[in-house]
């Protein structure tokens, strides 16, 4: 039994959360009680006892003006990637952003122009094709192969698909959808691949901390020390402790020149940190949070435990082994259904909400993204529904 209660459920209807209160607008699907969303990458737990205190100790001072020394922050980022990845990092490295969208999107403005491209592993987060589209740049998908121990890179298929005009790699790591944990080996590959393209590699490595049991997950930096002069890795808190609302993400950026480069886009915008950012950040990043998420990685574990075994169970479905993050692929593909048929029996006889297969691009068409960080009684109540729903098939 756990000192942390995971188990608990709150009304996050309430507290006007995005993903329980923004289906229909995003998705078309109106909210109703027998709803049970599991797309928004946010989870359901209330939030640690940590967290709640570093809110009231500043809404205790009644001070919410510009603040100095969040240079305290980025000391406790530098604690937690040695203590937690075994990252060795320089302070003056750290360049906080509003959360890694924001990052993503300055990266793409910074080290592209118009009209260049940028390569991404399909099926991937689709907003990293977004942001390229919206940035004027064009995407280059390299679609990974779906085997039995998850989505993984072909690189002589890869070689043949880039077109020149690629700048940029942008790689989830853990991979989302589908929660791959990258190897030292598939990472020194990914690199190679860089190299032999000539391509900058910013890593999103949001998902760092939620590493399943049995898993292990390096940072690209500490794989490829030689290749620093072209990497960017972007970390937050955001998606380990579920503060997304703070909007704040760090990119470490060892490289001198990338960094000041990056820097000047971010002056440019005239972004500095928020208040409330660097303060939940500050009391994450320590032996408290660190307790705190090995607890969480226990719990998402099992869940992932009982959705792997519940989807087995369906026929025409199978699932990506989950590695890392709370976010479980099924592919729907042994069905024989197309994709709207999928979605029908999945949202309006399950009545389930997760995200659609389709936005993350090449691979993706006929599978679902399905978050599992939430209690477990959702998640034995998701498998249920899911067999009931395709319980016809044989």
């Amino acid at each position: 039994m756990t000192q942390y209660d995971f188990d608990a459920i709150y009304d996050r209807i309430r507290t006007q959360s995005s993903k329980w209160t923004i289906t229909e607008k995003a998705l078309g699907i109106p909210a109703s009680n027998d709803l049970l969303p599991m797309w928004v990458a946010d989870m359901d737990f209330v939030a640690p006892s940590f967290i709640t205190s570093a809110v009231h100790d500043v809404a205790d001072k009644g001070d919410f003006g510009y603040f100095a020394h969040v240079d305290s922050m980025f000391d406790a980022v530098q604690w937690w990637m040695k203590t937690r990845h075994g990252w060795e990092i320089e302070t003056d490295w750290i360049t906080p952003t509003a959360s890694l969208g924001n990052a993503i999107a300055f990266s793409i403005q910074t080290w592209t122009e118009p009209g260049d491209a940028v390569a991404i592993f399909t099926p991937v987060y689709h907003e990293f094709a977004s942001k390229v589209a919206r940035n004027g740049r064009t995407v280059t998908e390299l679609p990974l192969t779906l085997t039995e121990t998850g989505f993984l890179p072909d690189f002589e298929t890869f070689d043949g698909l880039m077109t020149g005009r690629e700048k940029m790699l942008l790689l989830s790591s853990p991979h989302n959808p589908g929660g791959h944990v990258w190897t030292p080996e598939e990472l020194r590959q990914i690199v190679a691949f860089c190299e032999r393209h000539d391509l900058l590699l910013v890593s999103d490595e949001v998902h760092h901390d939620l590493i399943l049991s049995g898993h292990n997950h390096v940072p690209t930096a500490v794989i490829a020390p030689e290749y620093l002069s072209r990497m960017v890795i972007m970390t937050s808190a955001s998606k380990t402790f579920s503060i997304a609302g703070t909007r704040l993400g760090c990119v470490t950026i060892p490289d001198q020149k990338l960094r000041k480069e990056f820097r000047r886009t971010v002056y440019c915008a005239d972004l500095a940190p928020n208040l409330f950012g660097t303060v939940l950040t500050r009391a994450c990043y320590t032996p408290e949070g660190a307790q705190w998420v090995d607890a969480l990685n226990r719990y998402l574990s099992n869940n992932a435990d009982i959705f792997a075994k519940g989807i087995t169970e369906v026929p025409g479905l199978s699932h990506v082994p989950l590695q890392g993050t709370y976010l479980a692929w099924v592919d729907f593909s042994g069905t024989g259904m197309n994709a709207p048929e999928i979605w029908k029996r999945v949202t309006e006889d399950a009545r389930l909400v997760p995200s659609p297969g389709a936005p993350f691009g090449t691979g993706g068409e006929l599978g679902l993204r399905f978050n599992l960080g939430t209690q477990v009684s959702h998640v034995e109540d998701a498998v249920a529904r899911l067999q009931d729903a395709f319980g016809d098939l044989q």
